[in-house]
């Protein structure tokens, strides 16, 4: 294939204005789906993430057809075509180095994304651009600036797009459960969210090490600052492991914004605050502390970054705690009373990616809509920087601005490289 030339416009989806849809927005034109008419889908990022997302999302649901896959690694892409090929028994997957080849390939209906966190808001905004519906997985942004850019783009755009924050439609939907009861009243009023999650960031000072053969490592970069190569951040090989960029904040909300982007969505959907956030950020008590910064909501309710793992609701009447594996309160009697008839019900979906494929079908939002995974992403990133500042902070969730005197709304801006700032939607 001559990836250089420009792809034949896609009778799926869209209609670019006289040119590629990388150089203006495309006009997006919804279409019905027939019943057999399945989603084909192209892959960026091959790590170990992407692998576990056709494995079990996208490999048993009929809906979906893998196209193609993309991977700045040569050993990854490779491999990742043999998987696709022996599940899907052809020869036809396209590989792809460059994520903006993949999404222009005529033959790509939607994309997912399951790169390290720096590359999310770029690739989306591509896809956006190119009218491609999105599967982007959590933490949805490295920076406050992107989580709102990404908002405003998929609206613009139209795309369905869907955040990998699954707790909300699997585990056994004990998540579900937990916030329906919160939400109608049975802890009573609610006071306290303590969400136990990792640590905040660091800087990055790992060593050069010799370069990974077959790794475009610029590009593994992307709009990262650049530095020495080193395979602690992307391993060598197809690795079997969550690799360790999490922990530096050139790439990611450090262990905080990991699970963080999981447990604090939990937070807000018992909240009912998918929507809005906090109007204030509070460091620690303690100075030195990597826990107990506390995010205050308009009501008064705090939501505490410490506790036991996953997610505990602390509210007039009792207790709910809630992770992958449990699903507890206190007293027992909340948990065992059936809600009424007249009770409000959050959906239940049997998996993340059968949601997604409906609401492309219907053209309507999912359960983890952009603002719900770029919101969870807020939060964490707010609890950063209140980490890194040790002051507290006012913000505005409707303005996405920080208020006050001493506001630090300079971060609010795109602070990537040279060739790999936000493309404009």
């Amino acid at each position: 294939m001559d990836k250089s030339a420009t792809p034949s416009l896609s009778r799926r989806h869209f209609l670019a204005f006289s040119g590629a849809a990388a150089a203006a927005p495309a006009l997006w034109l919804p279409r019905r789906r027939a019943r057999n008419d399945k989603v084909q889908i192209g892959v960026i990022g091959m790590g170990i993430r992407g692998r576990n997302l056709l494995r079990s999302e996208f490999f048993p649901n009929e809906g979906f057809r893998v196209v193609a896959v993309c991977d700045v690694d040569r050993t990854r892409r490779e491999h990742a075509k043999t998987l696709v090929d022996e599940r899907q028994g052809s020869t036809d997957c396209v590989v792809f180095e460059d994520h903006r080849d993949l999404i222009q390939h005529p033959d790509v209906d939607a994309v997912v994304i399951a790169t390290p966190d720096h590359w999310h808001a770029i690739q989306v905004l591509d896809a956006c651009l190119a009218g491609k519906d999105i599967y982007c997985e959590k933490p949805l942004t490295r920076t406050l600036h992107e989580a709102k850019v990404l908002i405003d783009a998929v609206r613009k755009t139209g795309v369905v797009f869907q955040t990998g924050s699954q707790q909300r439609t699997e585990f056994g939907h004990r998540f579900v459960t937990a916030c329906e009861l919160v939400r109608n009243g049975r802890i009573g009023d609610l006071l306290t969210v303590h969400v136990g999650v990792g640590d905040p960031p660091v800087a990055c000072d790992l060593p050069a090490e010799d370069m990974e053969p077959g790794l475009d490592w610029d590009r593994w970069l992307g709009p990262a600052k650049a530095r020495p190569y080193n395979s602690i951040l992307s391993p060598r090989g197809v690795h079997g492991h969550y690799p360790r960029w999490r922990d530096y904040r050139d790439f990611c909300g450090g262990p905080l914004a990991d699970m963080g982007a999981h447990h604090f969505d939990i937070a807000h959907w018992g909240l009912g605050a998918d929507t809005s956030g906090p109007v204030e950020v509070l460091p620690p008590a303690d100075p030195t502390a990597k826990r107990g910064a506390t995010l205050v909501y308009a009501g008064g309710v705090r939501v505490v970054h410490g506790g036991p793992n996953g997610t505990t609701f602390t509210g007039t009447d009792g207790v709910i705690h809630v992770d992958r594996g449990r699903l507890v309160s206190v007293p027992d009697k909340i948990l065992q009373e059936e809600l009424g008839d007249d009770a409000l019900r959050l959906p239940r979906k049997p998996s993340h990616a059968q949601d997604w494929l409906d609401h492309i079908g219907t053209r309507t939002r999912p359960v983890c809509d952009v603002e719900v995974g770029a919101r969870s992403a807020a939060v964490n990133l707010l609890l950063c920087e209140v980490y890194a500042r040790r002051s507290s902070l006012a913000w505005d969730p409707t303005a996405w601005r920080f208020v006050g005197a001493n506001a630090p709304n300079d971060i609010l801006v795109d602070d990537g490289r040279e060739g790999f700032r936000l493309p404009k939607v």
